[in-house]
């Protein structure tokens, strides 16, 4: 009987080992950053601060792993004017393949940026993964490169009367 016991004991036990399995786990954000255009039409350095004219801006994810997972990132004004606080930007997905570990997102306006705080919110798999805010700051009075070596001409002196007395 104290032989029927132990066997019912170790099967019981035994059960929930057979039943683990060797799934990888799902891949986390590693790290999150933003960059400006590195003039190539891709992510430069890392940049905490923006400006208006900006344009893209891009959202890059690392994962730790490089297992299928759909990254999602929502790029919200918190503080803009004219723009209803926790409006949506720019929302973007991407599902990942078997070994890919890096995404890029990009967020384009029509136009400039408005100055003001941002969000971006990043999901995996529908779950809250991530967040980061930064500040898109006014061009203010950027000079543009083609007019920057523009100097104004001295004033001349009126000329003179080509007019003939009658």
């Amino acid at each position: 009987m104290k032989a029927l016991i132990f066997i019912a004991c170790l099967a019981l036990f035994a059960i929930p080992t057979f039943a683990q399995s060797d799934v990888p786990a799902a891949p986390t954000v590693e790290e999150i950053y933003l960059a400006r255009d590195n003039g190539e039409g891709k992510a430069g350095e890392q940049v905490n601060e923006f400006r208006t004219n900006d344009v893209p801006i891009y959202c890059v994810v690392l994962l730790d792993a490089g297992g299928k997972v759909t990254v999602k990132m929502n790029f919200v004004a918190v503080n803009v004017s004219g723009v209803k606080a926790e409006t949506k930007v720019v929302t973007a997905s991407y599902t990942t393949k078997a070994g890919q570990n890096r995404v890029n997102f990009t967020g384009t306006p029509e136009g400039k940026w408005t100055p003001g705080r941002y969000r971006v919110d990043l999901f995996l798999d529908g779950k809250p993964a991530e967040n980061l805010e930064f500040d898109i700051k006014s061009s203010g009075g950027a000079v543009n490169s083609a007019v920057s070596g523009f100097q104004p001409t001295t004033p001349r002196p009126k000329p003179k009367s080509t007019k003939r007395p009658n």
